[in-house]
């Protein structure tokens, strides 16, 4: 009999959202893919659950080793739940090619859903939220991000974008230049103490951002 590789979400931030029914995976699973071991044997420590399940990492480097291996172990009627350091796993972070192998084995794939960073921030926005594009991180480097902004300019829908506290202010002045007095949100730090949410046509906002000390956390 085959097992089944189980999409598990986790908290973005505040611990009480972790669900007990992802925890209940996690304590049940053989076995536990996460992106970084030690953050899923945190979140387990700081939620009190216990799980006898074996912890392996799976991420973008070893994905090629280890996606043959966890397959197998499917194949031989085990449960392996995937998970990443925050929230839904393959939304910005590694796993689909994994899900997509289990359909072309025939194994059952099934989902417990959770916390998403993306979702969240859209939710909070007061931006449209009836279509939108969720664009992962911006790139690092100005040509690339300039041409990542001209791309979505023409797109009457709300789009979503990650990016580190030390890129936002360049990246928020390049989509002032390009896209002009559009309204848009920083949304930081969600679910945890400090959560912000900024609302401000770019250039307002670019002037928010300028004349703050420092900012830190996760931003979308």
């Amino acid at each position: 009999m085959s097992g089944c590789l189980v999409i598990v979400s986790t908290p973005i931030g505040n611990l009480s959202d972790f669900s007990k029914r992802a925890a209940r995976t996690l304590e049940n699973s053989d076995i536990i893919a996460c992106e970084d071991t030690r953050m899923t044997r945190k979140l387990l420590a700081l939620s009190g659950r216990t799980s006898t399940a074996k912890l392996v990492p799976y991420h973008d480097h070893n994905g090629a080793t280890m996606r043959p291996k966890l397959l197998a172990d499917i194949g031989a009627g085990k449960i392996v739940a995937l998970v990443s350091d925050a929230g839904t796993p393959l939304i910005s972070d590694p796993g689909y090619k994994l899900v997509a192998a289990c359909h072309d084995n025939g194994f059952k794939v099934a989902t417990v859903p959770g916390p998403s960073a993306p979702l969240a921030a859209l939710t909070v926005s007061g931006l449209p939220s009836d279509k939108f594009v969720f664009a992962g991180f911006l790139p690092p480097t100005t040509r690339a991000c300039e041409a990542a902004i001209r791309d979505i300019r023409n797109l009457s829908m709300t789009i979503i974008w990650f990016e580190t506290p030390r890129r936002l202010l360049k990246s928020l002045t390049l989509m002032s230049d390009i896209l002009g007095p559009r309204l848009a949100v920083v949304a930081r730090e969600l679910t945890k103490m400090h959560e912000e949410v900024i609302r401000a046509p770019l250039p307002d906002l670019v002037a928010q951002i300028q004349r703050r000390e420092s900012l830190r956390g996760e931003i979308v």
